[in-house]
């Protein structure tokens, strides 16, 4: 029995210390529902870790040389972006990244918030917190912009499509070319990730091709004057395949300079004088076809108002600048010229 009533006491004072405890929680969940667990002395709480790194036990100091070498291997890793052969090295630190190591650091030696059960049964065992401590890299966000930017201007190429065009007033041939274009809010994210990875890499950035809507092979028909030579050349897609010499427009007239098209094509013309009140004064409101036609035997009606491309039985006009603006040509050039085009048949006609 003795040893029976003895076993039984301990069982009782087991109970009481549950008790006890039990009380004390309630008590103490009553005050605060949370408590930051601190260590003791100035080393940091087992289990604490700061951007991975285990710096429980350290002392700050300490923890602050760990995480340090963390961020320096961080910042000089080296990144290559690629982007259509075109390339460029860089690392965190030359695109301004930086961690605050300080603030991390403090807030281990902080310790985490705990409910309060927690709280008391890490003190009473001295277990680990399993404290977690994100190091806070600042915002490089411009930087990574101006670099992805930057590679972006070398690789992107504008698509161009196939044509004879007018350039600041100069006839141009332009020949097929396909175009390409960096996502560069994809290319900044994943330069941004791989700068927080903290490895060396080498990433092909994105860019996708845009096709020309106009081959060389299709492109059509284009008549060029050049006044200042007065001379018309004739391209078939992109090859002058016919020259003619052609007069233009004397002085007080112009021959207007531009981008026209052909709207209409007219055999044995009728010409009806443009002007009976002031140069046309005293010619005749109309000539009909035959010899002595001003217009000659065929004529290109161009969208510049008043102003064709014709024949003329001036000949000794052509090649000089004797028109009242349109653009004379030998009566055999122009009944040569006349079926090689279509109306809609772009025409630039151009100062030199």
């Amino acid at each position: 029995m003795g040893a029976l009533s003895k076993r039984l006491g301990l069982a009782s004072r087991r109970v009481l210390i549950v008790t006890a405890v039990a009380a004390t929680l309630v008590a103490a969940g009553s005050a605060a529902a949370t408590a930051r667990v601190k260590s003791t002395g100035d080393h940091i709480l087992a289990g604490t870790r700061i951007d991975g790194i285990d710096v429980g036990g350290f002392t700050r100091a300490e923890a602050v040389t760990a995480v340090q070498r963390r961020v320096d291997s961080v910042m000089s890793s080296r990144i290559t972006l690629t982007a259509r052969g075109e390339s460029v090295t860089v690392t965190p630190a030359q695109l301004g990244s930086r961690a605050d190591v300080g603030s991390a650091v403090d807030r281990a030696l902080e310790g985490p918030k705990l409910g309060w059960l927690s709280n008391l049964w890490h003190r009473a065992t001295g277990t680990s917190v399993h404290q977690r401590v994100r190091l806070p890299y600042n915002n490089t966000g411009a930087q990574v912009a101006s670099t992805v930017g930057k590679l972006a201007s070398e690789a992107d190429v504008p698509v161009q499509d196939a044509g004879v065009v007018m350039v600041n007033g100069h006839v141009a041939v332009h020949h097929a070319r396909s175009g390409w274009s960096m996502d560069q809010r994809t290319a900044g994210l994943l330069l941004s990730s791989a700068m927080l990875a903290g490895r060396n890499a080498a990433i092909r950035l994105p860019v996708s091709q845009t096709l020309p809507q106009v081959t060389d092979r299709q492109v059509g028909t284009t008549i060029t004057v050049n006044v200042g030579t007065n001379t018309l050349d004739l391209y078939k897609g992109l090859k002058v395949v016919k020259s003619y010499p052609v007069a233009t427009a004397r002085a007080g007239f112009t021959t207007p300079r531009g981008s026209w098209k052909v709207m209409d094509k007219i055999v044995n013309p009728t010409w009806t004088n443009p002007a009976p009140n002031g140069w046309g004064a005293g010619m005749p409101a109309f000539i009909g076809p035959g010899p002595g036609n001003p217009l000659g035997t065929r004529a290109l009606a161009l969208s510049a108002p008043g102003i064709l491309i014709h024949g003329t039985y001036s000949a000794g006009s052509v090649g000089t600048y004797a028109s009242h603006g349109c653009i004379r040509m030998h009566i055999s050039d122009s009944e040569d010229l006349f079926p090689r085009v279509s109306v809609g048949t772009q025409v630039l006609v151009t100062s030199g």
